[in-house]
């Protein structure tokens, strides 16, 4: 085997704990070193998943010719910059979702990626999902599809302090956030994963000082409707349920995580499925995928992925009316 993937990862946030404990699972990766700013946290995760190198500048993590891909799980607005720096340092780069702030700057990366040979890689969780790779195989069964619909509300730990004034970046418009941004876009993910690209979007927000806190998202395709629902500013019961002349599928996890679901073919008992890991890190599959592509060097594979990113950005731009 050739010597393991050595990764960097940039920031301290949320997933980062998330990357670190999948990546711990995976023989051929390995982690070199993290940046993050503030230099407790960096410290405290360091030595919790003994990462050998805590870098203080994001350029000394550019630098370091040991690390063959960079993880950026950074506030929204700050991927296209960030990724742009990285793959012009020669760095691969495993970018958190949502993928840009817009489909120009997702076109402009991927061609700087194709251009210098470089992987582009977005963590997307659910497409690397075993129980979304069993709805794929399961799809046809369900005959013509007529409606898909899915809800990913839930209220967010941030709102209520949104709703005093302290504005975190998941609330903040100039950052890029918002619950399409947020959620929606693994809606998005879910539906053009498997039905491509639609033929129109249609977007219809709950705003609050300038910001989506809510919304509903219709993607029309040639034969069937499809209702995309997120919410940060009240819960409800997490779905997802593809309806079609023979069957459905329907699911009470949300379309991120994606936890189980269940397939019944017009009466007939239905089947349930939950094909993930029990109690695995929430990052593994994507992971593990992005690994098996590395080894077996599958730049196809790759390019795919990315044009399914692109897909998505091109629906979150035609949401948000971006020409």
């Amino acid at each position: 085997m050739k010597r393991p993937i050595r990764a960097g990862i940039v920031g301290a946030g949320m997933t980062v704990p998330w990357f670190l404990e999948a990546a711990a699972q995976i023989p051929e990766m390995e982690i070199g070193a993290l940046f993050a700013r503030k230099e407790e946290k960096r410290k405290e995760l360091c030595e919790k998943y003994q990462v050998p190198v805590s870098c203080g500048s994001y350029e000394k993590l550019l630098a370091d010719e040991s690390l063959d891909v960079l993880y950026l799980p950074l506030p929204n607005h700050l991927h296209y910059s960030f990724t742009k720096r990285a793959l012009e340092a020669g760095k691969h780069v495993i970018l958190e979702k949502p993928f840009t702030v817009t489909y120009a700057e997702a076109k402009e990366l991927a061609e700087l990626a194709e251009a210098k040979n470089l992987i582009l890689f977005e963590a997307i969780t659910n497409q690397y999902n075993p129980n979304y790779e069993k709805v794929r195989e399961l799809l046809p069964k369900v005959g013509d599809v007529k409606i898909v619909q899915l809800n990913y509300s839930q209220y967010s730990s941030r709102y209520d302090a949104f709703k005093q004034g302290i504005v975190a970046p998941v609330f903040d418009a100039e950052k890029a956030g918002g619950a399409l941004m947020d959620l929606n876009v693994y809606n998005i993910h879910f539906v053009t994963g498997l039905f491509g690209e639609p033929k129109a979007v249609h977007y219809y927000p709950n705003m609050e000082r300038g910001v989506d806190t809510s919304g509903i998202l219709v993607m029309e395709y040639p034969s069937f409707q499809c209702v995309c629902i997120a919410a940060k500013d009240c819960g409800a019961p997490l779905s997802v349920n593809i309806e079609g002349d023979k069957g459905c599928i329907f699911s009470h996890s949300n379309a991120g995580r994606f936890e189980e679901f269940s397939f019944q073919e017009n009466k007939k008992e239905s089947e349930h499925f939950s094909l993930i890991q029990e109690d695995g890190p929430i990052f593994y599959d994507e992971l593990r995928a992005f690994t098996d592509y590395w080894v077996k060097d599958d730049r196809e594979a790759f390019r795919q992925r990315l044009a399914q990113s692109l897909v998505v950005m091109k629906v979150l731009d035609q949401a948000r009316g971006i020409k």
